[in-house]
C-alpha cells in the first residue's frame, strides 16, 4: 500500500532539484540527475558487551527515529582485550529506501541537526569520492522521538546518505539543494 502523501522532500526533489542539477551539471536527460538511494543508519555500543539488555533499548529507540526495525549486529571474531566473543550483539544498523528516507532526511535537517549543541555545519569533506556522505552524530537524543526521561544512556550513530552521483562534486550540490547545512 503506497501512501497517498508524498514526502516533502520527494516533491521538492522533483520540482526544483531535479530542474536545477539539469541546468548546473548539463545533463540532458532527468534519469542522468543524481538521486538518493539509501540513508543508512548504524549505532556501534561496545558497551553492550557487559550489558546485552543495552542492545534492546538501542532497537527501541532507532525504531522511534527512524520507523523502521533495526537489525543486531554481531562481533564477527573473538578479542579478549575487548572481553568480545564471536558472535555477540555489539550493535544496531538501519538502511531507510523510498519514502522513509525521505522523511529521516527532512527530520535530520530541520529538526535534529539544529538542536545539536554548537551546531556549525556539517563538514563538506565527508564525501568518499563516489557520491556518498557520511556524518556522524555524538548524541541521539537530539531527534524529538526520544523522551529524554526515558533514557538509560546517550549513544552516538553513524549516518550514511548513499546517492547515485558518479562524483562529490554531483552529491554536495544534490545534498545542498535539499538544505543539508555544510560549513564554509
Amino acid at each position: 500500500m503506497a501512501n497517498a502523501v508524498e514526502p516533502r522532500l520527494r516533491e521538492k526533489y522533483k520540482k526544483d532539484v531535479v530542474p536545477a542539477l539539469m541546468k548546473q551539471f548539463g545533463y540532458t536527460n532527468p534519469m542522468q540527475v543524481p538521486r538518493l538511494k539509501t540513508i543508512v543508519l548504524n549505532m556501534g555500543l561496545g558497551e553492550a558487551v557487559a550489558n546485552p539488555k543495552l542492545i534492546d533499548a538501542a532497537v527501541a529507540e532507532v525504531t522511534a527515529i527512524t520507523g523502521q526495525k533495526p537489525v543486531v549486529t554481531r562481533a564477527k571474531k573473538s578479542i579478549a582485550t575487548f572481553k568480545l566473543r564471536e558472535n555477540m550483539p555489539i550493535g544496531v544498523k538501519v538502511t531507510l529506501r523510498r519514502d522513509r528516507m525521505y522523511e529521516f532526511l527532512d527530520r535530520l535537517v530541520t529538526v535534529a541537526l539544529p538542536r545539536v549543541r554548537d551546531f556549525r555545519g556539517v563538514n563538506p569533506k565527508s564525501f568518499d569520492g563516489r557520491g556518498n556522505y557520511a556524518m556522524g552524530l555524538k548524541e541521539h537524543i537530539v531527534f524529538p522521538e526520544i523522551d529524554f526521561d526515558k533514557i538509560e544512556q546517550v549513544w552516538g550513530m553513524d549516518i550514511v546518505i548513499c546517492t547515485t552521483a558518479k562524483t562529490d562534486a554531483e552529491a554536495k550540490a544534490l545534498l545542498k539543494h535539499f538544505n543539508l547545512p555544510f560549513t564554509a
